[in-house]
């Protein structure tokens, strides 16, 4: 039998304070090769239904972690068009098998997940490589104001205790997503322009799909960590080169990914110039210097899917949700 688990069945099993410690831990392992995450490829979709131009990117992210009872291969469609539709611009779906058989055993929507473990990017980096506030609490700046957003904002919450969220989007999204997280209790306000977003937060999250710098580097406050999290293709960018030139080290999810990003492809760093996030995760990161800007760019990993797609699977069982159907 086959657990499928509807978006809401996957909602009543994810907890989000507890996925931070799972990313985290999957990130180490990743670090340390306990994983297999083959090559994921990235492909135009759409071309030829409404015209010549795609209408979307379609992705397949398989991986497994070391001593996990499934593997995981996740689906993925980005598809921009859908804010004008009313539909997510990110959907995905899990697919759980069996690591000693091979045998199927849970089909899942994605999307919050995805949403989820991404978010947890932020979280995992805040805890460790945040600036210390000490009892004032963090001020955040995010720019950007869709889904990944309020995940972004969430997971940091569980974390660290929010002073002060600012969120700018170039439309009047950035209105809504901070009503809705005032809405759950996080002290989130919209702001005009992304100089009043970023300048004096301690942590920066640009979650964004744009194809150029989102924010003026000169607004970036000594000592900030900055999340990227938006740009996953060599067409997108979210950062200014001078950020990353500027920054006392620059981590990433997965380094030989993020050099073929937008972001570093302005830069001249390349591969080598990059620290793997799970190793400051696993053995910490002092700064060599309270002034110094820490970089995280994330283009995302299958491990992460893996990890997050075995935890819901784990929780909806013992819960007794889902359908189980036969193939």
């Amino acid at each position: 039998m086959v657990l499928v688990l509807s978006a809401e069945a996957v909602e009543r099993s994810l907890d989000l304070a507890e996925l931070v410690d799972v990313v985290d831990d999957a990130l180490i392992k990743q670090a340390a090769g306990e994983v297999e995450r083959p090559h994921r490829p990235h492909f135009p979709v759409g071309a030829g239904l409404d015209g010549d131009e795609p209408a979307g990117t379609g992705i397949a992210m398989p991986a497994y972690v070391h001593g996990a009872d499934h593997y995981a291969t996740k689906l993925v469609g980005v598809h921009e068009g859908n804010a004008d539709r009313g539909l997510p611009t990110i959907n995905a779906q899990i697919a759980l098998t069996d690591a000693r058989t091979g045998l199927p055993k849970a089909f899942m929507a994605g999307t919050a997940i995805t949403n989820a473990r991404t978010g947890c990017i932020g979280a995992v980096s805040a805890r460790e490589l945040g600036p210390d506030t000490d009892d004032a609490g963090l001020t955040l700046g995010v720019v950007g104001a869709g889904a990944q957003a309020r995940w972004q904002t969430r997971a940091i919450a569980t974390v660290a205790t929010l002073a002060d969220v600012r969120i700018h989007s170039p439309s009047d999204s950035r209105v809504a997503c901070a009503a809705d997280l005032s809405d759950e209790g996080i002290p989130a306000r919209a702001v005009d322009t992304p100089e009043a977003a970023v300048e004096g937060a301690d942590v920066v999250v640009t979650a964004t799909t744009a194809t150029e710098p989102v924010f003026p580097p000169g607004a970036l406050d000594s000592g900030t960590l900055v999340v990227a999290v938006g740009a996953f293709t060599e067409g997108m960018q979210e950062l200014d080169p001078r950020v990353l030139e500027r920054a006392e080290r620059v981590f990433a999810d997965v380094p030989e990914e993020v050099a073929g990003t937008g972001d570093l492809r302005a830069s001249d760093l390349d591969a080598d110039d990059l620290v793997e996030l799970g190793v400051p995760l696993a053995d910490g990161y002092v700064r060599e210097s309270p002034e110094g800007v820490l970089v995280v760019v994330s283009v995302g990993s299958a491990t992460l899917d893996a990890a997050a797609g075995e935890t819901v699977y784990r929780e909806a069982r013992e819960a007794g949700d889902g359908t189980d159907v036969s193939l």
